[in-house]
């Protein structure tokens, strides 16, 4: 028996809606005629309106999703259905679409699909729902930052590939220039690219190793269940190696960022007798540039030297406020959920820029649980910025993890959740990237 729109959740009706897409057993994406989009969160599948979504961004990618099956939306029956078969070729399968958005935009509603038995884990991206609107790609994303900071457009390879042989003149025993030509040239990372174009945020990756296990980590898995995304950096850069590159950028970029805690490296406080004086030596030469660290916050006390060193920011990472659903995702070893929040409050208290790196999914981020704590964390903590970033991790089986972890009630919607804090806390900053001091307009 097909399933009902009762049994899978509540149905939106709108006769403004985007078509169903779907890709066959070669890889080939097409429209379902008949068929409207669906899109999810956690349990909840609803019809993908006309005013839901946006025209895919571009660099935005259409995934096929091995594995699963396919929820859409039945037209004449007025009915969910799971789509077990390629109706243009019976007996053979269809696949869920689903888009990876471009930086700066966040997903609004999760590509809508059932898992086959025995399926393996989803790569470490996330899954935005799409459909067929005005002859292209839809997708229910929300645009948070407008900068572009990580635009492939403006990434042309030849003049990438220049900036490399420049910087190898500049300073050719530099082990860590050497690492992020690797980033820039073989994982094609954008802030490695941004390094030798001399543009925005330049990466001092740093550290070995971490205190947290976090299921999503793109760097180290400790099993073959979810493939990683890229190698973590293998040696400690000396101080006067970060300090090199991160003179060499801030001396050319207006506005520069340098930051430490990449996604090729563990958390950078575990490199902190390298950083430490190596800042020192960044702030003896110059006061210009925004020195940041994107780290989990997890050791207050190292954090408080790096901040008496010269460390102008930081942006923590978070996927809740709450301690469950923090130590489900993050996993810690050897910090608890309570030294991230005195870290905050110490850069609070040394007056430095605070944002949060908060890793949303829709069906969870907008729970009305998870959003209550955390309009009341966003009351009591110095936070001056929201970098509101999309989960890659499996979306079903993390929404599995959480529900595990905390109660989860009926989503809000993520558009509602933006608003909500938007209204509550209007000096608080919106965005993906991390700013530098000049744009820093909500700092007191």
């Amino acid at each position: 028996m097909k399933p009902t729109s009762e049994d899978m959740g509540y149905v939106r009706k709108n006769d403004n809606i985007a078509g169903a897409v779907v890709a066959n057993a070669d890889g080939e994406i097409f429209e379902l005629e008949g068929y409207a989009a669906v899109a999810m969160a956690g349990k909840t599948r609803t019809v993908l309106a006309t005013e839901d979504v946006v025209p895919m961004p571009h660099g935005g990618e259409p995934m096929l999703l091995p594995d699963r099956r396919p929820v859409a939306y039945n037209l004449a029956e007025e009915r969910l259905e799971v789509l077990a078969e390629n109706p243009y070729d019976p007996g053979q399968p269809l696949f869920p679409v689903a888009v990876f958005n471009s930086p700066g935009y966040v997903v609004a509603g999760l590509c809508a699909y059932e898992e086959n038995q025995g399926a393996g884990w989803l790569p470490l991206f996330s899954y935005a729902a799409t459909g067929w609107l005005g002859n292209r790609l839809v997708t229910p994303a929300i645009c948070v930052d407008t900068e572009k900071r990580q635009d492939l457009r403006l990434m042309d390879i030849g003049k990438v590939q220049a900036g490399v042989a420049r910087m190898r003149r500049k300073m050719p025993g530099n082990r860590l220039r050497a690492h992020l030509e690797k980033c820039a040239l073989v994982y094609g990372c954008p802030a490695g690219k941004n390094f030798f174009l001399r543009r925005f945020e330049a990466p001092l990756p740093t550290s070995k190793t971490c205190n947290a296990a976090c299921l999503g980590c793109i760097s180290l898995q400790s099993g073959d269940e979810i493939p990683c995304s890229q190698n973590r950096i293998s040696f400690v850069p000396t101080p006067e190696e970060i300090a090199e590159v991160a003179l060499a950028h801030i001396g050319q970029v207006r506005n520069a960022v340098v930051s430490f805690g990449q996604g090729c490296e563990g958390d950078p406080l575990f490199a902190a007798k390298a950083i430490e004086p190596a800042i020192r030596m960044i702030r003896a030469e110059t006061s210009e540039g925004t020195i940041n660290m994107n780290t989990n916050a997890s050791l207050p006390d190292v954090l408080e030297r790096l901040f008496d060193a010269g460390l102008d920011s930081i942006r923590v990472s978070l996927n809740s406020v709450r301690k469950n659903c923090y130590d489900a995702y993050y996993r810690p070893r050897g910090y608890t959920f309570e030294d991230v929040v005195k870290s905050i409050v110490i850069a609070g208290e040394k007056n430095r820029f605070v944002s949060l790196n908060y890793l949303n999914q829709p069906g969870f981020t907008d729970s009305p649980e998870e959003i209550e704590v955390f309009l009341a964390f966003l009351d009591d903590y110095p936070v001056h910025m929201i970098q509101w970033r999309n989960l890659n991790f499996d979306p079903l089986r993390y929404y599995d993890i959480m529900s595990e972890a905390c109660p989860l009630g009926e989503p809000t919607g993520m558009r509602n959740l933006l608003a909500m804090v938007r209204e509550r806390f209007p000096s608080l900053m919106f965005g993906y990237f991390n700013p530098p001091k000049e744009k820093w307009s909500s700092f007191t």
